[in-house]
């Protein structure tokens, strides 16, 4: 598959599927090469600074505006933004991975919600969905007005056949579609199971480095974009449109995925989660989380985001004298986990690849009883060797809200707490 490597976050891009598609000179001509049209997109503000802005021009068979009107979807999906509706609460909560649907199910309607805070309307929070398919969207195609959507596939690939190209993306990759962006979801292996991340605020972009200096972490020369890629395709076709939290659909007859040309910022990308590049301790201590950080969404205060997007891959543990695995801990921001492959270092059972757990505002955590007993008494002396696994957070500086639907899930596991009952008193007053 083309796909063109992307040179850094507010990187403009130039890409046609027709030589001479891309108007020279002009972004919107008189009369446009092959008789397109022209069409900007912008997923900021007009006068964002230069290196924040996000717009893309396209050069397109019909315009976006061409469709019949958009009326309530008959049968909405389990894919909710109304985060004030949901409960709060301080529990830790873990839940097993979903079965795959019995019934012919689509991307779009195999979206479950299990959480969030802000919304569409604040333009700020997040939503955290699980998906589960089984069924191809053929003549059914998406976009979402409310935020992008950070898709983080745990079982089955994906085929994202966008307005701007397609993107191929498998477990332990990443793929980002910017808000607005028409796509249709394919399922090369017939079904597919992972995360969905929707960002009602500030984009995704790379977190700086200060003092680690200008490399490590995910470096920007590993995000891919997709080449320009076009249908030409009349039918009987159905857009879906999420729309300040509510679904809507409409008719449309041709496909929307019909961009021959284009150039911009405001696009879709791809990354290999195995391409990052983990940096930590090499003395003593185990250092915080945020050294794990792949992209961020900054919020209004500085230093504090949005909802970052972290992830634990295999790495080396060389400290010495320090209980490596991530410690008990709470915290003012609320951390969503999930695996996507492997065994996660700081629990021993329960967590499993496809499964989730949250820890809300400082709501305590850590390792399990058994994990413990095992760090404290390791030869730290010796590195140790976390291979075969990848797990990811979402952490978020405003309390995530689970939906009624995620505490009433037969997947939720309500044994969770009892992990850390067996974590025993080592109190010796009258012993160092």
């Amino acid at each position: 598959m083309d796909l063109h490597y992307q040179t850094g976050f507010g990187s403009s891009f130039a890409t046609e599927a027709l030589p001479g598609a891309l108007p020279q000179g002009r972004n919107s001509p008189t009369r446009c090469p092959y008789g397109l049209y022209a069409e900007q997109i912008s997923g900021t503000a007009f006068t964002a600074p230069r290196a924040e802005n996000r717009r893309s021009w396209l050069y397109r068979i019909q315009p976006a505006a061409r469709h019949e009107p958009f009326e309530p979807l008959a049968r909405p999906p389990r894919w909710t933004s109304d985060a004030a509706a949901y409960p709060a609460t301080p529990n830790q909560l873990r839940w097993s991975p979903a079965p795959m649907p019995d019934d012919p199910t689509d991307f779009v309607d195999g979206v479950v919600t299990l959480g969030g805070n802000g919304g569409p309307d604040e333009q700020s929070g997040v939503g955290i969905h699980l998906y589960a398919a089984n069924k191809s969207m053929a003549d059914r195609f998406f976009y979402d007005a409310d935020g992008e959507l950070l898709l983080v596939p745990q079982s089955g690939r994906l085929l994202l056949a966008t307005e701007l190209g397609r993107l191929e993306v498998a477990p332990q990759e990443i793929a980002v579609i910017p808000r607005g962006i028409r796509f249709r979801v394919e399922l090369p292996d017939g079904q597919a199971r992972g995360y969905l991340l929707e960002n009602f605020g500030a984009p995704l972009r790379l977190p700086e480095l200060g003092p680690i200096g200008s490399n490590c972490l995910a470096n920007a020369r590993d995000f891919q974009t997709p080449a320009a890629w076009y249908e030409d395709r009349a039918g009987d076709f159905m857009l879906v449109g999420k729309f300040a939290g509510d679904f809507w659909q409409a008719r449309i007859d041709h496909s929307p995925l019909d961009v021959v040309a284009w150039h911009g910022t405001h696009a879709p990308y791809k990354y290999d989660l195995r391409r990052f590049n983990v940096i930590g301790s090499i003395s003593f201590d185990h250092p915080d989380p945020s050294i794990f950080t792949v992209l961020t969404s900054p919020s209004d205060t500085p230093g504090t985001a949005n909802v970052d997007f972290a992830i634990f891959p295999p790495r080396v543990l060389a400290m010495e004298d320090t209980f490596r695995p991530p410690w008990f801990h709470r915290n003012v921001a609320s951390e969503f986990m999930g695996l996507i492959h492997g065994i996660y270092d700081a629990k021993a059972e329960g967590f499993l690849p496809g499964g989730a757990s949250l820890h809300n505002c400082m709501s305590g955590h850590g390792p399990d009883a058994d994990t413990f007993e095992k760090a404290s008494r390791a030869d730290t002396s010796q590195p140790h060797y976390i291979r075969d696994t990848m797990a990811f957070m979402f952490e978020t500086r405003r309390i995530i809200r689970p939906t009624a639907q995620a505490l009433a899930s037969p997947q939720r596991q309500a044994d969770y707490y009892t992990c850390w009952q067996g974590l025993r008193k080592h109190f010796t007053p009258d012993q160092a």
